[in-house]
């Protein structure tokens, strides 16, 4: 089966969750089928990169954005009550060359990823299958809930016109999918049909601590806490802002020695701002980038995810688990996931009671070691990519089939 992947961002390096689910479900399918990527791109994309993808497509076809272009498209959006996201990402030069790759590859199944990118394949006359990934309108609602003022009016218009786009995609797709069912049940469809679950999973081979060298950028002493993540993300730059703000002091009084690291790419002033370089010792770091995002894990007695706002299955906590850290979170990232507060993690959706789960794992080494351990069991069982990409690809027959 030849199937074209269109994406809104080249899916490699790893550093966002969705170039992670669309890496791993490229390299799952082409072990089977000819998989032809389509991806748009507002970064020069590297022949490194490129490198990454090519053993696992038979074609890659990269078209870079000219950012004026996008942000004229923004306006036109906004006048003409349109997803500004959307025209962000769906310039005419992206559309044509879609449109022609498509043509060339004469694909069985077209797969989107994102609303993002609903209008570049929208009239191709092929089958199509768009992952939602996660209800976006949902995590512009929860990102328009904690802002104010203009932020707040240009998120409420956002998140219409994402609702909007969402319920039209229903009659525009043979199929669609989605991470979980907690963000399936925040998208209008009751009565418009079906949206399948195809979860993310975990690379165990990979997110191994045995397999993790150490750079020695970090503290050679380790770490008490880790939080990772894309730290240009909004909801990452809230959770590592509300951690060192208002769930350490709490911990301090109690743990004074715990420190924090804050580990991810570009991280916003905000996040860089919390690292303590004027303490002595310091107890927060914030690396930035790293080569290797396990050694981040690795060097880290436990991990926590003070998630506020966002959708979607936290890879993060997948990675977390999977190399056998304890870890700590809110029922917001806890609801994708589906683990059990005090089995194979621990919840909490106030400061007060993250920093007793916290205090708890830091202070008590059995406890720590029972969670890390039905931690890594739970996601063992229940979350591998070939496991989550076979009802994908079991999808894309059904729907060529018709």
């Amino acid at each position: 089966m030849k199937i074209l992947v269109v994406l809104p961002r080249f899916p490699y390096p790893l550093e966002k969750g969705d170039k992670l689910r669309a890496y791993h479900q490229i390299v799952e399918l082409s072990k089977r089928h000819e998989v032809y990527l389509f991806a748009v791109s507002h970064t020069k994309v590297s022949d490194e990169q490129r490198t990454a993808l090519q053993p696992y497509c038979k074609e890659i076809r990269v078209v870079h954005l000219n950012r004026l272009v996008c942000w004229i498209n923004i306006v036109r959006n906004w006048f003409s009550s349109k997803s500004l996201q959307m025209g962000y990402w769906n310039t005419a030069h992206s559309k044509r060359a879609c449109r022609n790759f498509a043509r060339e590859v004469k694909p069985d199944v077209v797969y989107n990823q994102m609303v993002r990118t609903m209008p570049l394949v929208a009239r191709l006359p092929y089958p199509k299958v768009m992952d939602f990934q996660d209800a976006l309108s949902m995590n512009t609602e929860r990102r328009m809930e904690q802002s104010r003022g203009l932020w707040y009016y240009l998120l409420h218009f956002e998140f219409k016109m994402l609702r909007s786009s969402e319920y039209k995609a229903f009659s525009i797709f043979d199929a669609l999918t989605i991470i979980s069912d907690v963000d399936s049940e925040a998208i209008p469809h009751k009565k418009n049909g079906e949206i399948h679950i195809i979860p993310n999973g975990v690379d165990f081979d990979y997110f191994s601590s045995q397999n993790v060298k150490k750079s020695g950028s970090l503290n050679e002493g380790g770490y008490s806490i880790c939080f990772c993540g894309n730290m240009s993300y909004a909801p990452n730059v809230d959770a590592a802002c509300y951690l060192v703000k208002e769930v350490m002091p709490l911990v301090w009084e109690y743990c004074p020695y715990a420190t924090v690291l804050i580990a991810g790419a570009d991280p916003k002033p905000a996040v860089r701002a919390l690292a303590s370089k004027a303490m002595k010792p310091e107890k927060v770091t914030v690396s930035g980038r790293m080569p290797d995002i396990r050694e981040a894990y690795a060097s880290s007695q436990l991990f926590v995810a003070p998630m506020r706002i966002g959708s979607g299955l936290q890879n993060k906590l997948l990675e977390a688990m999977a190399m056998q850290k304890p870890c700590v979170t809110t029922s917001l990232a806890n609801a994708a996931l589906g683990a059990t507060s005090g089995d194979q993690l621990f919840v909490g959706d106030s400061k007060e009671d993250l920093a007793h789960w916290i205090c708890l794992l830091l202070g008590t080494e059995d406890v720590r070691t029972r969670i890390a351990e039905e931690g890594n069991r739970f996601v063992r069982e229940r979350y591998s990519w070939s496991a989550a990409v076979q009802p994908l690809e079991e999808l894309f027959h059904a729907v060529v089939a018709k």
